[in-house]
């Protein structure tokens, strides 16, 4: 199956999820994901699923990648934190969209091999970093917006103060294993709950604030 097929057939997807915004489907249509999922998964990559990619980790769907960045409403002058970049596929969707992109994962070799991926499609103003994502990366804040691509019941505090007054945080709640995904908006007296966007199954976030390591 050509490039071009594999990016329809996501397209495809993402519009049956209900996503109507242009730049979006753009995003999807000319970001590849063959060269953001492991080798012997690539012949997967066209179809709308999670793949897994070491650690007891996967790679989020790209139909529910898509209704979490856009629950955060993305104009393109935004500066973004990812917690959980996994091998970048939505990293490079947020970078599409967004001015930069902060993102940090757990794991040094999925941050590695994410960093390889992203420079080979030449996926710009991207900063990975690898540590605890529940803390955020507060050295790089406050944030626009920012998107948890792990399970927790509660927004972790280091993430609702690294996000600027008038930011969105979109963030699976629930234990890990079948959540509401939720959009928040911050105002001057903290984060205020928008809309579910979905429900979803992810792992848990891992982390001081998040479940224990």
């Amino acid at each position: 199956m050509t490039t071009d097929r594999q990016s329809e057939d996501l397209v495809r997807a993402v519009r049956a999820a209900g996503i109507s915004d242009e730049r979006l489907l753009r995003a999807v249509r000319t970001t590849p994901r063959v060269p953001f999922v492991p080798a012997e998964h690539a012949s997967s990559a066209s179809q709308d699923v999670p793949l897994p990619i070491g650690h007891g980790q996967v790679t989020t769907q790209p139909s529910l990648s898509a209704m979490m960045i856009d629950g955060l409403d993305l104009r393109g002058s935004e500066h973004v934190l990812e917690v959980g970049t996994g091998l970048g596929f939505q990293t490079a969707l947020l970078a599409h969209l967004a001015a930069d992109v902060v993102s940090i994962e757990r794991y040094p070799d999925l941050a590695q091999q994410a960093r390889r991926n992203l420079d080979r499609q030449n996926v710009a103003h991207v900063e990975l970093r690898v540590g605890d994502g529940s803390a955020g990366v507060p050295d790089r804040a406050p944030y626009d917006a920012i998107l948890v691509s792990a399970a927790f019941p509660d927004i972790p505090a280091p993430l609702v103060e690294q996000l600027r007054i008038g930011g969105r945080l979109v963030q699976p709640l629930g234990p890990g294993g079948r959540e509401e995904v939720v959009a928040f908006h911050r105002t001057t007296s903290g984060l205020e709950r928008r809309r579910v966007l979905t429900l979803a199954c992810f792992v848990r976030l891992r982390g001081r604030y998040g479940y224990a390591p």
